[in-house]
């Protein structure tokens, strides 16, 4: 039987003990009892674990309660084709104006979305073209330029 299996036998404060011990005797050797009891999860190893448990069933809650707000959201989670300003999602607040205001404001918001997209077409567009004038201005150069004289 291996002297951390007796350690284990005994409980935490055998561990302790130890590393108490080895403090006293020379702090690196405390230090590394101490480096070994946290990452063998000997002495914080429940607290830990209960407390990666708990994190995880949070998240996988979060994720979930996520999944379900979102799927009619946006054309890529609605199973019904439409999108989020679409008619069969956009639903009434009870207070017309409020209503109208929204429904502005997405029209203005998608307009000055495909505005943008539009833009940055163009301006994709205008540096490929340079790139390209660029490439040909300096082939062109190549070309027309004499061939280089073998030195004597």
């Amino acid at each position: 039987m291996t002297i951390a299996a007796r350690l284990d036998d005994i409980g935490k404060p055998a561990w302790i003990a130890l590393m108490i011990a080895g403090f006293v005797v020379w702090w690196p050797i405390g230090l590394v009892t101490l480096g070994f009891l946290i990452g063998s999860g000997r002495i914080m190893g429940c607290w830990t674990h209960r407390r990666h448990d708990r994190w995880q069933r949070r998240m996988q809650e979060g994720m979930e309660r996520m999944q379900q707000a979102a799927s009619g959201w946006g054309p890529w989670g609605s199973a019904r084709g439409s999108g989020w300003c679409g008619p069969g999602r956009q639903t009434s607040s009870g207070n017309a104006a409020f209503d109208e205001y929204r429904s502005e404001t997405l029209r203005r918001l998608e307009d000055e979305q495909r505005d943008f997209l539009e833009f940055l077409n163009r301006l994709r567009q205008a540096k490929d073209k340079a790139e390209f004038d660029q490439f040909m201005a300096d082939r062109g150069r190549r070309h027309d330029a004499p061939p280089p004289q073998p030195q004597a």
